[in-house]
């Protein structure tokens, strides 16, 4: 499932990058100048300040002339610290996500918008990835947010299924970890639903999935390599994972996705927050 191509992280960072630049570069180069223009005009013109005398008119002439702040430094100056604080928000904390494609369902919708945890698994830094503080593992069950190996530009969103180690069995649509059977419920009547929803324990935390009884599934059994993780999606037989591209390296991790914020599917809807909760 390919989930966002968009690359704002680097635009982001170019953002703040040139916005501080330019206002650093003013602050030390230029504005001293314009501000000891502004008190010589002062000096100059004693009653600048009262509005509509001689002197307020020619001193805002001359103001607006040699001393006023150029356009680009004035929008430096005013979107940096917004740019600046987001920037560390989605950087470092937490990061908004739209879900577009269904390899999620049923515990992610398209339209879905998600929170991604960036430092539940460490701190990265933006861009380039390098993990510069190790915290917690990604555990089995988790929903995780990360750059898959066959398109490094892009983010996917998939259910960790595999830890380092482990070998994934998945033999007639039922998925093994270990050689364990993962226990399911059903929570569809098999004879008259072609989509079976069911209730899988994976971890510590039960969580929603569905496969299509009519699709033929592949059988496979894969050992996980060392500082790798095989990822699925909740809708077994509708989603490209771990099956198809290979294992996610650990480097390639983004986040893990904890909760939905809202639900809008199409630009002329209405947003509903009827879907508002954590993500199991």
């Amino acid at each position: 499932m390919s989930d966002f191509t968009l690359d704002f992280p680097l635009i982001l960072v170019l953002l703040v990058f040139v916005s501080g630049l330019l206002w650093l570069l003013d602050s030390l180069f230029f504005a001293p100048g314009r501000r000891r223009i502004v008190e010589d005009l002062q000096a100059r013109y004693p009653r600048w300040d009262e509005k509509g005398s001689r002197d307020a008119l020619e001193y805002n002439e001359k103001y607006l002339a040699k001393a006023k702040e150029p356009l680009p430094v004035e929008y430096a100056r005013s979107f940096f610290p917004v740019l600046f604080v987001v920037f560390i928000l989605r950087s470092f904390l937490v990061e908004p996500f739209q879900i577009p494609s269904s390899s999620m369902v049923p515990t992610l919708e398209v339209g879905d918008y998600i929170l991604v945890n960036k430092f539940t698994y460490g701190i990265r830094l933006p861009v380039i990835r390098t993990k510069v503080l190790s915290l917690n593992e990604p555990e089995r069950g988790d929903v995780m947010v990360f750059f898959p190996p066959h398109m490094n530009d892009t983010y996917f969103i998939k259910r960790v299924i595999g830890l380092p180690g482990d070998t994934v069995t998945y033999k007639d649509k039922q998925l093994y970890v270990n050689g364990e059977l993962l226990p399911r419920e059903l929570l569809t009547d098999k004879s008259t639903s072609r989509l079976q929803v069911g209730l899988e324990k994976l971890g510590a935390s039960d969580h929603l999935m569905q496969v299509d009884i009519h699709r033929r599934g592949a059988d496979f059994s894969e050992l996980v390599k060392p500082g790798h993780y095989f990822m699925m999606g909740d809708n077994r037989d509708n989603s490209s994972d771990s099956r198809v591209w290979g294992q996610v390296p650990e480097g390639d991790i983004v986040g893990k996705a904890f909760a939905i914020w809202m639900h809008w599917d199409r630009f002329l809807s209405v947003p509903s927050f009827s879907r508002v909760g954590a993500i199991q």
